[in-house]
């Protein structure tokens, strides 16, 4: 009975979380103005108005112009963090851990905030580069925590081996370990342009005059008009999104049967 209950409650759950992205497609194609039910017909106009947007095409550009520069950063970041937070031991190593983590459970508004003030207080304008620094910031944690798992699966026989017939420590990392890893890397960089795209607070604070991708669509909610071209801009989104993170699960699912390291499940 116990079970039963935990598993209704789990359906309802998802339910109550996807009920309204599954309900995106379905207004992105119909073909009047006022989301409501019921349906007038199918229609492409809102698709054709979303391509033919120029504002939007400048707002994507600087997105994934943040999203890539983010996703190498953090990525990077990442590598270093997780190699030594898995290979090497130091004095305050739990402390230093804890506070590259801490954005994880730190609320968006928070870090938001605190960065403004403290980009403010060094005369930093506000631009892309801003925004870019906030949301490395952010992702960095996602990062290690998917290559935390490819490093700490991997064989230290093998790098011993590399020692052992000559090899120095950066022609044995980049020789043997870094392929080892290299789908973790992938998925790692994935997730990271996944989170960085998506994210509005943050960019919101520190874009400045520069617009975003979710500034836009926060922006064209005002307007009525506008409501069902932003339902077909979120179904492309929500597809981009669900392809992203499903090539990023296969990447890490492909480094752990390469490790042969356990399967934990998920990301994180």
């Amino acid at each position: 009975m116990k079970f039963s209950s935990l598993k209704g409650y789990a359906f309802l759950y998802l339910v109550f979380l996807y009920a309204p992205i599954v309900l995106l497609p379905v207004f992105a194609f119909n073909s009047g103005t006022i989301i409501a039910f019921p349906l007038k017909g199918f229609t492409l106009d809102w698709f054709r108005d979303l391509f033919a947007n120029q504002t939007l095409g400048l707002a994507l550009k600087n997105s994934l112009i943040i999203a890539v520069s983010t996703s190498i950063l953090s990525t990077t970041l990442g590598v270093f963090a997780a190699r030594a937070g898995t290979r090497f031991k130091f004095p305050g190593k739990p402390g230093v851990m804890g506070l590259i983590m801490l954005p994880l459970v730190l609320p968006e508004i928070i870090i938001a905030s605190s960065l403004l003030v403290v980009l403010l207080a060094v005369g930093m304008p506000l631009s892309l580069f801003t925004v870019i620094l906030g949301h490395t910031l952010m992702a960095t944690p996602y990062a290690i925590a998917v290559l935390n798992a490819a490093f700490s699966s991997l064989d230290r026989s093998l790098e011993e081996a590399a020692y052992d017939l000559g090899e120095t420590k950066w022609s044995t990392f980049r020789l043997i370990i870094l392929p080892l890893v290299t789908p973790g890397i992938i998925s790692s960089a994935l997730m990271s342009f996944t989170i960085s795209l998506d994210e509005f607070i943050v960019a919101f604070s520190l874009a400045g005059k520069e617009t975003t991708l979710p500034i836009y669509i926060f922006s064209q909610l005002r307007f009525p008009k506008q409501i069902p071209m932003i339902m077909a801009l979120g179904t492309c989104l929500v597809v981009a999104s669900i392809v992203l993170l499903a090539t990023a699960e296969y990447f890490r699912r492909r480094g752990l049967a390469k490790t042969g390291a356990k399967d934990t499940g998920g990301f994180l």
